[in-house]
């Protein structure tokens, strides 16, 4: 068993997961809270529990994330870049992606591939809370909607209320008139999807989209996330079945690789 680890320390969740041999064998999820160090601790040892291994028994961790040079459990660092294609191709080898949207807690990035699933190309906006999830999370807040409810409720919208920005905080006041002029909330978290959606299938272009596109991060839970997507963009996309611990996967896997090389040498 040569078992490898990946931890993605994110503003909102740390992720970790473990790999044997391009296998998983566990993962974990935290919130990272106030300490990056103990909630990568924390997912971790959720990770080992779930694969029932002692930790000796990890043999390379690669971190990654807004948090990567904090921890002290990996041997070393990649860019979350690099860590979620490589997750993304992996996770999505026969189909042909390339095209990926990834929607963080604080950020998101676009990152276009060539047909063999190398990086071409990318665009990531950090520098505000525009089309991330804690844009969805404080929206949801505004309308005092669960965030888990956002996706089902918007499904029942028959007319989408235009936002007509993206900016947290004139989306916000945005939000609350339309709220006091009686819009329904459905129609209003239908607007704020595609909103989003529009905003970085701009971003997409810019950077070259071409189908297969995947979709990951916390949001791609979000199935009326997904569904405004793929009608702005006139074509299905793929969502896979943990979309948040995609960039952990590939940190993971990058670890395999590190370590077999090293192992050659």
């Amino acid at each position: 068993m040569v078992v490898t680890a990946g931890v993605d320390i994110g503003s909102t969740y740390t992720k970790v997961v473990l790999l044997d041999d391009y296998k998983r064998l566990g993962y974990g999820l935290i919130a990272t809270g106030a300490s990056s160090e103990n909630a990568a601790q924390n997912a971790f040892n959720q990770a080992l529990t779930m694969a029932n291994i002692p930790r000796e028994s990890i043999k390379y961790m690669v971190s990654t994330g807004y948090g990567r040079r904090i921890t002290t459990l990996a041997n070393e660092t990649i860019s979350e870049i690099s860590a979620n294609a490589r997750g993304s191709k992996w996770l999505g080898q026969k189909l042909g992606i390339r095209t990926i949207i990834d929607i963080g807690g604080q950020d998101t990035k676009v990152i276009s591939l060539d047909e063999n699933c190398n990086i071409l190309n990318f665009a990531m906006n950090d520098k505000c809370a525009a089309g991330t999830g804690r844009f969805l999370e404080l929206l949801a807040n505004v309308l005092n909607v669960p965030l888990d409810e956002m996706g089902p409720l918007s499904l029942k919208s028959n007319s989408p209320v235009d936002i007509t920005t993206t900016c947290l905080v004139f989306a916000k006041s945005e939000v609350a008139a339309n709220i006091a002029n009686g819009k329904k909330k459905e129609d209003l978290i239908a607007g704020i999807h595609r909103a989003i959606a529009r905003r970085l299938i701009v971003m997409a272009k810019r950077v070259g989209i071409h189908r297969e596109v995947f979709f990951d991060g916390g949001p791609a839970r979000n199935a009326g996330m997904c569904k405004t997507f793929e009608t702005e963009l006139g074509f299905p996309i793929h969502i896979p079945d943990m979309p948040q611990i995609v960039t952990a996967t590939g940190a993971a896997l990058i670890a395999y690789e590190k370590l077999t090389k090293k192992q050659q040498q």
